[in-house]
């Protein structure tokens, strides 16, 4: 069986891995284009930005790489070239792309042509000033981004300055392992310097929440000894750290410098926040459970993952990525098979909504992956579905492990604090109620202020367990301690002193005609019926009040006086309170 799963799992990755090379064999728009006429003159106004160049541009791919600027422009009539459409990929590796396009400004502005992707090789923009001579700009990975004509994520260049006139352009592109399919637009500056502002505050607002749940989640762990906040800390640290390289922020803001890391980092840190992000679902679904084979699979995927963005760190080729690209997408899936398992079979009363968390970034990751296997073009959600899928789930995930977390703990609490308090009803013992009557009786005296004590007994409770058996009691029990907790405050106290007795200290300055309405809506609670019991049975409490301190009483001969006076109480008396010493 486990044998036969193996297989399973390799043929489904060997599938994947060779729809992605072939995907890239036939990428779009990397065939031999035929040549096509030139575009018209692009007129740069405000009125219709921003302008694509799909439809208005050409292209033709340097087969050798190593044309200049001068001999393309010189051979220019001569060579094959074909139109822009939207949605095209271009295949170039170690070949050169060049893009050629006329545009004239109808008014006088700063214009920009932008490459509205991050990670792109390299880039040049081309044109003659008006003395005659090349202007060239330069960006991408070659560089660093203060470097840049214009430093920011994604690469942007400069338009001539000229009014009035046809200024010809030729932008060329270097590119390898991932098809270029980058959207290219003009803009005034006006709409970039917008749209930047848009996009650096999203931005911000979205890393600067993956930050502060990385700290919550870690400060969790830290707290409460809990791995899988631990787990999820780390998972949205390095879904943040991929992001980071992915959309060109490291490079703009945190790695500068840092050439050869800004290169390999767009690759590297996705893979391993995906590795990541499988090893804490495997936390928190527990596959061993279900099956010792599955377990196996994924502890197998996780380490062919981590070699696979080795492997195409240090030999880098479409191949190595191409294989990164398909176990990425083999890990979606199992994650989805992990959580529809858990979904169906798991006992968890919170695992539904640790699932619902998963869904956004498991949805929102088949674009980007997608287009690294060049399936689709680049996209709003090839850039940043991720990100949104992300900003999504963060909430939803932390929110449930919150969840599930306290439930853990509550169990661990009530376990810590069966010593000092009831195993039934979860409230104080009497030992613990004496300890704090004591403390109360010593600061009221000292302070020259009262305070009460309130002794209830359930008067029907053999009524109940005759008709209903011991269950029926006990359930009367615990309703009752849930009463109580709803009629004191957080410096009260409320405990089971008997079978069928409990106290409550009401500490601080308290006054009789606060006590007696404490014991009034506790007798109301008592009346109104409870779903866990019976239909026909309400509760009947008799409840003593003393308003402390007595004389010189103590702590233990107080609760024996008030104790003793419940008792004597008949159970079938009308009066439901009754004052002891006011």
């Amino acid at each position: 069986m486990r044998s036969r799963t193996l297989r399973w799992w390799v043929a489904l990755l060997w599938l994947f891995w060779l729809g992605g090379v072939l995907a890239q064999e036939r990428a779009p728009g990397a065939a031999s284009p035929t040549e096509t006429p030139r575009p018209s003159a692009i007129v740069l106004s405000h009125d219709t930005l921003p302008l694509s160049l799909d439809g208005r541009s050409r292209y033709w791919i340097d087969a050798s790489g190593q044309a200049s600027i001068d001999e393309v422009e010189a051979a220019a009539d001569a060579l094959p070239w074909a139109g822009r459409e939207s949605g095209q990929q271009y295949r170039v590796d170690s070949k050169a792309l060049w893009f050629q396009f006329d545009a004239v400004a109808a008014q006088p502005d700063r214009w920009y042509v932008e490459l509205a992707s991050s990670g792109l090789d390299r880039a040049q923009l081309f044109y003659r000033g008006a003395s005659g001579y090349w202007n060239m700009q330069e960006a991408g990975d070659t560089k660093s981004v203060s470097e840049w004509p214009l430093p920011g994520r994604v690469p942007t260049f400069e338009l001539s300055a000229e009014t009035g006139k046809p200024v010809r352009y030729w932008l060329r592109i270097e590119h390898a392992r991932v098809n270029f399919a980058v959207p290219i637009a003009i803009y005034d500056q006006a709409t970039l310097l917008a749209s930047r502002e848009s996009e650096q505050f999203l931005l911000g607002a979205y890393f600067g929440l993956a930050a502060l749940i990385t700290l919550v989640a870690a400060a969790n762990a830290a707290a409460y000894r809990d791995r899988i906040f631990g787990a999820y800390a780390l998972y949205v640290l390095s879904l943040s750290l991929g992001q980071v390289a992915y959309l060109g922020v490291g490079a703009q803001h945190l790695w500068n410098d840092w050439l050869r890391w800004n290169e390999v980092a767009t690759f590297v840190l996705p893979g391993v926040s995906t590795a990541l992000g499988l090893w804490f679902v495997k936390m928190v679904t527990e596959p061993a459970r279900f099956s010792r084979a599955l377990d196996l699979a994924v502890w197998s995927l996780i380490a062919a993952l981590l070699s696979a963005v080795a492997l195409d760190t240090f030999a880098t080729s479409r191949a190595t990525f191409a294989l990164v690209m398909t176990l990425t997408a083999l890990a979606l899936a199992l994650i989805a098979t992990l959580i529809a398992l858990v979904w169906v079979q798991g006992t968890d009363p919170h695992i539904r909504l640790v699932a619902l968390g998963f869904l956004p970034v498991l949805v929102m990751a088949i674009f980007p992956v997608a287009r690294g296997l060049n399936l689709i073009p680049n996209s709003m959600l090839t850039r940043y579905g991720l990100s949104i899928g992300a900003a999504l789930e963060m909430p939803i995930l932390f929110y449930a492990l919150s969840l599930r977390g306290s439930r853990r703990r509550e169990a661990e609490l009530r376990a810590a604090a069966l010593s000092h308090s009831d195993a039934l009803t979860g409230l104080a013992d009497q030992s613990h109620l004496l300890r704090r009557l004591k403390a109360a009786l010593t600061r009221a005296r000292s302070q020259k202020h009262s305070f009460a004590v309130l002794v209830i007994r359930i008067a029907n409770f053999d009524a109940i367990t005759s008709e209903f058996g011991g269950s029926a009691g006990e359930r009367a029990l615990v309703v009752t301690a849930s009463h109580l907790r709803r009629v004191i405050t957080d410096i009260d106290m409320a405990a089971r002193i008997g079978e069928r007795e409990f106290a409550v200290l009401l500490e601080g300055p308290t006054t009789s005609d606060n006590a007696t309405a404490r014991a009034q809506q506790l007798i109301a609670k008592g009346l109104q019926h409870s779903e866990v019991l019976p239909p026909t049975v309400m509760l009947k409490y008799q409840i003593v009040v003393a308003v402390l301190p007595e004389g010189e009483r103590d702590a233990a001969s107080i609760l024996k006086w008030v104790r003793d006076a419940v008792l004597a109480v008949p159970a079938d008396n009308k009066r439901a309170i009754r004052p002891l010493n006011f």
